[in-house]
């Protein structure tokens, strides 16, 4: 590692084979917390190349516990925190009402390490059981339409550098890459980043993949379609600049999708939006995410996954599948 740091701290970068190596030696317990913690350290003060967030991916999709739902063609919403925003639980919320509207999620999170509350933190505080048995997530996904990968369930190769995340408390590269290892392999992903940058570079990555994907970044610094301003997005097929009124529907406050600051309070804001009682701001930032997963899976335009999102939402088809995640997970 010494060697490896040297060349950082001397503005160098990594091979992808050499990326993926250190990743695999720090899940071999190779390095101490404080080369472990210098290594993260320097990818905060500099940008990481394609080639060092190739190696990255490569190496936690290879050392994962992989699960096969392939039978399900199911998408991820997904970003990688690390905006700084606080918003609620917004692709979360979205998840649930993409499997309300008929389409499957394999949903992969995490605890909250840069932000107030994050997925896992809120699906945990609702009752759901986190677990890596493949029949009970093949039951999840059938009986409900959603299943939930907890990642340190599928990557206990990252065991140490957990510790050393909570202990910074600061994005690290790890935000970027918790999308791309989705130890389902999901057939489409819709993708929140935050930045421009690494949007270029997702997209960059993607293209090599067989993927349907929707990779968004909101221009002023959401890792969503946050309605605040506009949005671009990268499609498998496309490059689009989205504005609210392509639904139809008004820009909003920065404010109106703010979230609560503790895990009891980011709940209540869970409860009350997928139970119909969200505000018109909250609902429609849900519903433009979820139909924009939908039009992602099945192939049709965005406007039309907006209203199939709506109808999920207003219908209690959404609520209908956390209630059954919950009663499965108690079972």
């Amino acid at each position: 590692m010494k060697q490896i740091l040297n060349r950082l701290i001397n503005h160098e970068n990594l091979s992808s084979q050499e990326a993926k190596q250190v990743l695999i030696n720090i899940s071999n317990g190779m390095y101490n917390t404080s080369q472990i913690a210098s290594f993260l350290t320097v990818f905060m003060m500099r940008s990481i190349t394609i080639n060092e967030l190739k190696g990255f991916r490569d190496a936690l999709l290879e050392l994962c516990i992989a699960v096969d739902l392939k039978d399900f063609n199911a998408i991820d919403l997904c970003g990688t925190g690390g905006d700084g925003k606080d918003t609620f639980n917004i692709s979360t919320l979205a998840s649930f009402v993409t499997a309300g509207a008929g389409v499957h999620v394999a949903k992969h999170g995490n605890y909250g390490l840069s932000s107030a509350c994050g997925s896992s933190n809120v699906m945990e505080y609702l009752g759901i059981k986190f677990s890596n048995q493949v029949d009970f997530l093949k039951k999840s996904i059938d009986k409900t339409g959603i299943c939930v990968l907890h990642a340190p369930l599928f990557h206990p190769a990252m065991k140490h550098v957990a510790p050393i995340r909570r202990e910074l408390g600061v994005k690290t590269f790890f935000n970027m890459l918790g999308p791309m290892v989705n130890p389902a392999f999901p057939k489409n992903q819709l993708v929140g980043v935050f930045n421009l940058e690494l949007q270029r570079k997702y997209g960059y990555l993607y293209q090599t993949t067989n993927k349907n994907y929707s990779i968004v970044h909101a221009l002023d610094g959401y890792d969503e379609i946050s309605l605040t301003g506009k949005a671009k997005i990268i499609t498998d097929t496309s490059e689009v600049l989205f504005t609210p009124s392509h639904l139809n529907i008004p820009t909003i406050s920065q404010s109106s999708i703010f979230g609560g600051s503790t895990v009891k309070a980011s709940a209540k804001i869970f409860v009350d939006v997928i139970s119909g009682r969200g505000t018109e701001a909250q609902n429609h930032v849900v519903c433009a995410n979820a139909g924009l997963a939908i039009a992602t899976v099945e192939q049709i335009d965005h406007k039309t996954g907006f209203e199939r999102a709506k109808e999920s939402l207003f219908s209690g088809k959404a609520k209908q599948a956390l209630d059954q995640l919950v009663t499965l997970s108690q079972a």
